[in-house]
């Protein structure tokens, strides 16, 4: 049980609901955003005091009951609710490190892909697998260390662009680098609930928390689901923009996710992808992300 994650999780969730929300009136005299505990307390049918206890992190370990009741007073979502159930300690959670060695049938899988750009991610977003189109596309990966594959630690703390131009230069040129860092905070405090004895997920948290305001003020939203990024525009150096259809693949074993970054046949974006195969990976040495 994560008692102070757990009790700022709890009052982030509080704060954002209006009184009206649940048919509560607002008044007059409200110094506080959203829901009072005592209101919270009544809708989850618990005592008041075992709720401030719980925001303050001195009550002992709630049941699932009352973690349903508190959900449903909350308004959670499922994925909400299930993030309360991890920082509880009602729910499993992997108590080892979370893996980064790839199924060989998936590294396989990678190179039968022809027009597709395709990379394995890691539970804390580090590149683990691609193929060479992904790396065309992107980086050429294999001249990088672990932690400059991590998408994550990139979008908050990589290396500044070596020349100006459109698109995130620390993300591959990408269109909307601001939606994807909200993601990959949602992943990373989800990742670090369920891997709560890894250090290695404790420490990316920590130091992108200590370097980097933007993933400070995100990392305090609370937020454990953002909507996934469905396409994405990547701004390359030799083919130019390229606008391609993002799919996600859960591999639930192993907690990792495949990527595919695809494009309809017969359109432009295809046909730059189609290029980019020729070029291979040397096609992003130029790039404004590049290894330098």
């Amino acid at each position: 049980m994560d008692r102070r994650e757990l009790g700022a999780f709890l009052r982030s969730r509080r704060e954002r609901i209006r009184p009206q929300d649940v048919g509560l009136p607002a008044g007059p005299r409200r110094r506080t955003p959203g829901l009072r505990r005592e209101e919270v307390a009544v809708l989850a049918h618990i005592s008041t005091e075992y709720y401030v206890r719980l925001e303050q992190g001195r009550a002992p370990r709630p049941s699932a009951e009352v973690l349903a009741g508190i959900a449903g007073a909350l308004r959670l979502t499922d994925a909400e609710s299930e993030h309360l159930h991890l920082l509880a300690g009602t729910a499993p959670s992997r108590t080892g490190r979370h893996r980064r060695d790839v199924r060989p049938s998936v590294l396989r899988l990678l190179e039968r892909l022809p027009g597709t750009a395709a990379i394995v991610v890691s539970a804390v977003h580090e590149v683990l697998a691609w193929n060479d189109l992904a790396a065309a596309l992107m980086e050429d990966f294999s001249r990088l260390t672990p932690r400059e594959r991590n998408l994550a630690w990139r979008a908050f703390a990589g290396p500044a662009a070596e020349r100006t131009g459109p698109g995130d230069a620390r993300l591959y040129g990408l269109s909307d680098g601001s939606e994807f860092r909200r993601l990959a905070v949602a992943s990373l405090r989800c990742a670090l609930a369920r891997y709560p004895a890894d250090p290695d997920v404790a420490r990316l948290v920590a130091e992108l928390r200590e370097t980097s305001s933007e993933f400070s003020r995100l990392w305090d939203q609370h937020e454990v689901r953002v909507a996934p990024m469905l396409t994405k525009t990547f701004h390359h150096p030799v083919v130019g923009s390229v606008t391609v259809d993002c799919d996600t693949l859960a591999l639930t074993d192993r907690d990792q996710h495949l990527v595919l970054y695809s494009a309809p046949p017969g359109s432009r974006d295809a046909e730059a992808l189609a290029l980019l195969g020729v070029l291979g990976p040397a096609a992003a040495e130029e790039s404004p992300a590049g290894s330098g």
